[in-house]
């Protein structure tokens, strides 16, 4: 264990996700983790990064760590050395409706990622202001807005990961095929100029449904002749965010060591969480099972009418989508342990496009975790049999309207 002072330092929590500059600390070195606490965005007496934090990995770890290291006047030696490689943040990534409701805190988000570089924001209006305020922030990634079709271009030559949240909100008493009319069409629009500016980017989409844009997604691109399927994603990471709160909670478990495959789709009962492969290993009663099973799938819809009106879920969207980001990010950057559950391209069933759990490298999907889908209880094996139906045609819906 190395103890270091300094007079001032950034600093960064895994839990809260900022990073700013504080009074004097002192920070404790352990080869094997390191300690960062705060309270109320304030700096502790000591600090500790968590390397199994559920928003941060080791990759993103060792690159926040090397941006305050620098800094520390320390005696050569007291600093185990693998602590000590530089990283620098190489990234570029691009948000496609940065100023609505999940694009904005999703942006943040991302500004606090020490792998990016660059972040390019886009949206048809008011997004310069979001830019704007988000580059007063002090960390190390360039921040540039960009509206209109007429720099969409722009926004997207040279990105390495695009996230597209832009769509309409799901209001009260509105399915998610309901949002299908509106939102097909801004999807299909984006993705034709991604395919145009960045078609070896990882491509993210976030607009609902879900199960109806990323079948749109890939129409386009196989029409640009530019579709690679490991690198085109429904992000479904809310369904497993939703999923490990609901399961620590009704446990007693620390989140941190709860993880919920979460396969089939992102709409109502095509969600579909895995309990009996759930870590660490937990029992659960018929009923349990059921009642989580239902809170998961309709997790969205208790949001929707909290709000009253007033929107859908965008901050926990916003936060599971920068999840799904910092993953990425961590694969390309080398990390070889990044595992995700996501709406993909896949033979794991009948059906084209399935979620399940993957693992990403630096080109995309490396594997599928198929061992999931094995000796599943009869609950589980009855509820993938019964989502098929539902989400085979809201796929074949996606691919008609995209090749109409």
């Amino acid at each position: 264990m190395a103890t270091i002072s300094a007079g001032s330092v950034a600093s960064y929590s895994s839990q809260t996700g900022f990073v700013t500059k504080y009074r004097p600390l002192s920070m404790h070195f352990n080869a094997s983790k390191t300690h960062m606490n705060f309270i109320d965005l304030k700096a502790s007496s000591s600090i500790c990064i968590q390397s199994d934090a559920s928003l941060l990995g080791k990759g993103s770890i060792a690159a926040l760590q090397a941006s305050y290291l620098p800094k520390l006047k320390f005696k050569p030696g007291r600093l185990p050395a693998k602590q000590s490689q530089p990283r620098a943040s190489a990234f570029k990534v691009a948000v496609l409706g940065a100023a609505g409701g999940i694009g904005q805190p999703l942006g943040l988000l991302i500004k606090m990622s020490p792998l990016v570089s660059h972040l390019n924001l886009y949206d048809i209006a008011n997004v310069k202001g979001v830019a704007a305020d988000l580059s007063h922030c002090n960390t190390p990634s360039q921040v540039i807005g960009f509206t209109g079709a007429s720099e969409l271009a722009n926004c997207l030559r040279g990105v390495d990961v695009v996230v597209i949240p832009a769509g309409v909100p799901r209001k009260p008493g509105m399915t998610r095929e309901d949002l299908f009319n509106i939102n097909a069409s801004i999807v299909k629009t984006l993705v034709e100029a991604v395919a145009n500016n960045c078609p070896d980017a990882f491509i993210h989409i976030v607009s609902n449904p879900v199960n109806s844009t990323v079948p749109i997604a890939a129409e386009v691109l196989k029409q640009k002749g530019v579709y690679d399927p490991k690198k085109l994603f429904g992000v479904t990471t809310l369904d497993v965010v939703r999923a490990n709160t609901f399961v620590s909670r009704k446990k007693n478990l620390r989140l941190v060591d709860v993880d919920v495959p979460v396969i089939g789709g992102h709409s109502g009962i095509t969600i579909l969480p895995l309990l009996s492969k759930i870590k660490p290993f937990v029992v659960f009663t018929d009923e349990e099972v059921s009642e989580l099973t239902l809170k998961v799938q309709n997790g969205g819809t208790e949001v929707v009418e909290a709000k009253a009106g007033a929107g859908s879920a965008t901050l926990s969207m916003a936060y599971a989508a920068a999840r799904f980001v910092e993953s990425s990010l961590r694969a390309l950057d080398g990390d070889s342990d990044v595992y995700e559950c996501a709406f993909v391209q896949s033979d794991l069933t009948d059906l084209p496009f399935f979620a399940s759990r993957v693992k990403l490298g630096r080109n995309g999907i490396e594997a599928f975790m198929s061992a999931d889908l094995l000796n599943l209880t009869n609950y589980e094996a009855k509820a993938l049999e019964a989502l098929k139906p539902e989400l085979k045609a809201s796929i074949e819906k996606g691919m008609a309207f995209a090749q109409k």
